[in-house]
């Protein structure tokens, strides 16, 4: 009786298997279709938190405190939430906890957007936990159907969901560029003045010159807006709108997933195990551990520079360059740019790495990144060059994929066998790169962040060669056990 149980389940999987490939693949499409149509609406909206709520600096407090509460949740939460309601539900209960961010937009305050944001990093780290063992266990599925190679099965379904996530960078400022821009001329503040009524009028005094006002100039004051008429807000029926549409679309990327996607317990009942079997205070414990690491040490530079680099371009180049010289409605069309960039460079960058090594690929991301953090010192914005806006942007988004990529392989390859706590420390010194740089955002003048973006990348990279350096010193008989067991072999052989 024992015998013939297997051989009944697997005549059950063959027949299976012709509906069942097809299942799995409506699975990973539909859950990178939710997250784009989710993420039009967080980038879209969070592109747009420096500038439309700049007063009292309300938009970047409030993603310094959704960074801030997605480094406690990382600690802990995806696993208690995980084993209590299953993966398919952690993602569709995530996903509603996103909503009260956009939600507060149409009542913007404190006391309305402080707890959202709270609420919504506390439903991040579940979110993007569940996702990878959702797309993983269906990945394994879907091997043992096909005799595919699990690895390539992995890598095919992640790709596929990345490529669905990376473009809602695009739809979500193509969606706020449009709405925003309609019927709103760009101000060349070449010559203006302002009235006492707050009116532009063209007269001999009190000429604003945008290179004075913006770029590394640009500073955070109140008076901004009533000198700056590029800073002035679009009328709030225009910004309802886009939050409504937002709104509309985090509505639905949840429902795509209560009503499309299956459970996973589908395909995981054959599966040893579909988690890491480690509790909540378990993973609390290997993580702070996995800190005590020399190697993870030397490497948290680096990482917190990859949280802040992409707060610095989402909060300050949005507002200090984009807006102050060319004005709100065109952010979304200069970000566009980065998504695009951003996408295709993730994809590029690993083909690239198998050719030359991860050292050439991350040597250029330093010139290219330097080199980008230089010219922003340097570069006095202006409304009639806005092909170097997307420039910028554009290559702003390479180097963020080519940290992204080569810093996660490289956090796979240190500590390989304690994988779980390492990526775990990666999106807490990521978040705290990115916390620090939003909580800066409103204090500090664009120089002064400039200079520390480039002390932040400096420390990172010579952390990196510390990294690489020790990895290099082990002897070939230490990096592998099998080419240490080869050579006695072949000593005893003599």
């Amino acid at each position: 009786m024992i015998s013939n149980e297997p051989d009944t389940n697997s005549k059950e999987e063959n027949h299976l298997c012709s509906n069942e490939r097809w299942r799995i693949w409506k699975n990973v499409f539909l859950i990178g279709l939710s997250f784009m149509v989710h993420f039009t609406a967080f980038w879209g909206a969070s592109n747009l938190q420096s500038s439309i709520n700049a007063e009292a600096a309300l938009g970047t407090i409030t993603l310094a405190a959704t960074y801030g509460s997605l480094i406690i949740s990382n600690t802990f939460l995806p696993v208690l939430i995980i084993e209590w309601i299953g993966t398919k539900w952690t993602i569709a209960i995530s996903l509603i906890t996103y909503m009260p961010f956009i939600l507060s937009q149409f009542y913007p305050s404190f006391y309305t957007m402080i707890p959202a944001a709270i609420a919504m990093g506390l439903g991040g780290a579940p979110l993007w936990c569940a996702k990878c063992t959702y797309l993983t266990v269906i990945s394994e599925a879907y091997s043992e159907l096909t005799g595919m190679n699990s690895e390539i099965s992995v890598t095919r379904f992640f790709g596929i969901f990345f490529m669905f996530y990376s473009s809602s960078q695009v739809w979500g400022n193509l969606i706020s560029s449009a709405v925003l821009s309609s019927g709103s001329p760009h101000i060349d503040l070449k010559s203006v003045s302002v009235s006492n009524a707050t009116q532009v009028v063209f007269v001999q005094s009190n000429l604003v010159d945008v290179g004075e006002r913006c770029g590394a100039n640009f500073c955070p004051t109140p008076a901004e807006p009533s000198v700056n008429p590029n800073l002035k807000l679009p009328p709030s029926s225009k910004i309802n709108l886009v939050f409504g549409i937002y709104l509309g679309c985090m509505i639905v990327a949840c429902l795509i997933v209560m009503f499309g996607v299956d459970q996973m317990s589908r395909y995981s009942k054959h599966r040893k195990s579909s988690g890491s079997g480690l509790s909540g205070k378990e993973l609390l414990a290997v993580t702070l551990k996995q800190f005590g690491n020399m190697k993870q040490i030397l490497i948290i530079p680096i990482t917190m520079f990859i949280g802040a680099e992409q707060a610095y371009i989402a909060a300050d180049y949005t507002s200090a360059f984009v807006s102050c010289s060319w004005g709100i409605s065109n952010i979304g069309f200069v970000m566009i740019c980065f998504g695009v960039c951003n996408a295709v460079a993730s994809v590029v960058s690993g083909s690239v790495a198998k050719i030359t090594g991860r050292t050439p690929v991350v040597c250029f991301a330093l010139l290219l990144h330097i080199a980008l953090l230089i010219t922003l010192l340097f570069w006095r914005p202006s409304g009639d060059k806005k092909i170097i806006y997307f420039v910028i942007s554009g290559l702003w988004g390479v180097c963020d994929a080519l940290w992204l990529v080569q810093i996660n392989t490289l956090y796979g390859i240190l500590f390989s066998g304690n994988e779980e706590a390492a990526y775990s420390n990666f999106r807490i010194c990521e978040a705290v790169g990115s916390v620090i740089t939003y909580a800066c955002s409103s204090y500090l003048c664009q120089a002064a962040k400039l200079y520390l973006l480039l002390g932040l990348l400096g420390i990172g990279v010579i952390g990196y060669a510390g990294v690489h350096m020790m990895k290099d010193e082990k002897s070939p008989c230490e990096r592998s056990p099998i080419t240490r067991f080869e050579l006695q072999k072949a000593k005893d052989l003599k």
